[in-house]
């Protein structure tokens, strides 16, 4: 008598069985986010991303893939949620088309378990996937990169090297490496495993043996600067965070007389520039000349060049520009730099004479924000900058530019009221961190309601503000003309990793459909 072929479990046995897996990519996309701030649990990374390369270890990618979007859907609403500010609606649909791609990740980890050497398929293939996430659609949005939970840990120093890709390949292997010493203990293989455990920890120690930049590395120009930060306070958080107009503004030039005063008592010393943040002036100086006559008596009191964050009008009436606007005491208003990165949604509608009959609420952002086409380079008194605007620190090569094209200190004019009691402000803060070390400066931080921060070119915290008060900070902060590697590789790591990681799940994909 012939065997019967075995019977298929039903539908609804196979959902139960996967129940268990599908609780355990929940929980692995928790932790992953927990590694984040404001949480900041560094370690859970590196434990997270050996539970998802387990959970798809060897299995079908239809199985994968659906581990990967369990995944990536708690790991995504949980550290977006601070969008949920804007609209719960925005929340939601931005984490499910990030998820996506952890989705298309999870399958191609699945095809990676397959080939030798599969846990740096597997490093190659997250930074593949986080290389898309940085691009598309609309420009992409880097939020949740490894990187960006690695910016106080023994992975950093590795930016200096590679950048930000580079300290994601190495989180993403040593929890692979940590992944493979499972089954290689399963079979039986104790010195396979002990091998991957040893790897895991090697790669998650290699950064302290990464000399840390220090910022002493100049040509000729002056060493350091005394630089002020000003953080006026907003009238209240959310999305009405500006209050009357003029009263943002007005803040700003409070605190700034509160540190001249200061100054002139010698409890601090005078400063050669001042930093205001994004929307500093919330009108726009041009034009209303009650703002243009406060700027620019403020500056005359201080007598030094004020870097000044303000919306003006765009080259039609229909769109404005975000501007860090040099304001020179004797000259008045002169160099300036535009926010070359607006924010989809929130700082420009795409496709808005669409979008705008079904969703009443963009009616909210009346002109569209006009990007800019010019690297951040402003001479601001004695120290050339690169200035970059709010979300552009998490896009790798607006910062990038700011350096290579002359920045001696990155200055990160930001306004981040909107979102002040959510997780947003620490995360944006632990960016410039990691910008720091990436690019060997030190980063001045100007926000208008926190976190404003002096950060030094080893990504330690000189100074830093509390959320939702006025306060003033000064330091003599270094300025340096040195490239790191990572500043002279660019982005060829990156692309060479990703390239690695999409060619091995080719490579799989064909071997797979081989008789």
């Amino acid at each position: 008598m012939e065997d019967e072929p075995p019977v298929r479990p039903s539908r609804p046995a196979r959902i139960r069985a996967g129940l268990p897996r599908t609780g355990l990519a929940a929980l692995c996309g928790l932790l992953l986010a927990l590694s984040f701030p404001s949480a900041g649990i560094w370690p859970l990374s590196v434990v997270a991303v050996a539970g998802l390369s387990l959970l798809t270890y060897r299995r079908t990618v239809r199985q994968a893939a659906w581990t990967g979007l369990v995944f990536g859907a708690a790991f995504m609403l949980w550290l977006l949620f601070w969008i949920g500010v804007i609209g719960y609606d925005v929340w939601v649909l931005l984490s499910v088309a990030e998820t996506l791609f952890l989705g298309l990740m999870g399958a191609g980890l699945a095809l990676v378990s397959r080939l030798r050497f599969w846990p740096l398929w597997t490093a190659c293939l997250w930074v593949a996937q986080e290389w898309a996430r940085d691009r598309v659609p609309l420009g992409g949005f880097p939020w949740g990169r490894l990187a960006f939970a690695n910016t106080s840990s023994p992975f950093t120093p590795l930016a200096a090297l590679g950048g930000a890709p580079l300290v994601s390949f190495a989180v993403t292997l040593s929890g692979a490496l940590l992944a493979a010493a499972v089954p290689a203990l399963r079979a039986r293989g104790r010195r396979a495993a002990v091998a991957c455990a040893a790897g895991a920890v090697a790669f998650g120690v290699v950064g302290y043996a990464v000399p840390v930049p220090t910022g002493g590395d100049t040509a000729g120009g002056p060493a350091s600067a005394e630089i002020a930060v000003i953080q006026g306070n907003v009238p209240h958080a959310g999305m009405d965070f500006l209050g009357r107009p003029m009263e943002v503004l007005k803040n700003h030039v409070a605190a700034t007389d509160d540190l001249l005063a200061k100054v002139a008592a010698g409890t601090m010393p005078k400063p050669q520039l001042i930093v205001w943040p994004e929307n500093s002036s919330d009108v726009n100086p041009y034009v209303t000349p009650e703002a243009y006559a406060a700027i620019d008596g403020v500056a005359k009191r201080a007598g030094v060049p004020l870097l000044v964050g303000a919306l003006v009008d765009g080259p039609d009436s229909q769109h404005v520009l975000n501007e860090g606007i040099v304001w020179d005491p004797r000259t008045g208003p002169g160099a300036h730099y535009t926010k070359q990165h607006p924010v989809p949604f929130g700082e420009y509608v795409p496709f808005r004479s669409i979008l705008m009959k079904y969703i009443t609420r963009l009616q909210r952002v009346a002109r569209d924000f006009y990007p800019g086409d010019r690297t951040g380079i402003l001479q601001v008194g004695p120290a050339r900058i690169g200035d970059v605007i709010c979300f552009e620190v998490a896009y790798d090569g607006i910062v990038r530019d700011s350096v290579t094209k002359g920045g001696r200190v990155l200055v990160v004019q930001t306004n981040n009221a909107t979102y002040e009691r959510t997780d947003q402000p620490d995360q944006q803060f632990a960016m410039s961190r990691l910008r720091a070390v990436e690019h060997g400066r030190a980063v001045v931080i100007a926000a208008t309601s926190g976190i404003s921060a002096i950060i030094e070119p080893d990504g330690s915290v000189q100074q830093r503000t509390q959320l939702a008060t006025r306060a003033e900070l000064e330091a003599s902060v270094p300025l340096r003309d040195g490239l790191t590697l990572a500043d002279r590789v660019g982005a060829a790591p990156e692309w060479a990793l990703a390239l690695l990681g999409l060619g091995a799940c080719g490579y799989a994909l064909v071997r797979r459909r081989r008789p």
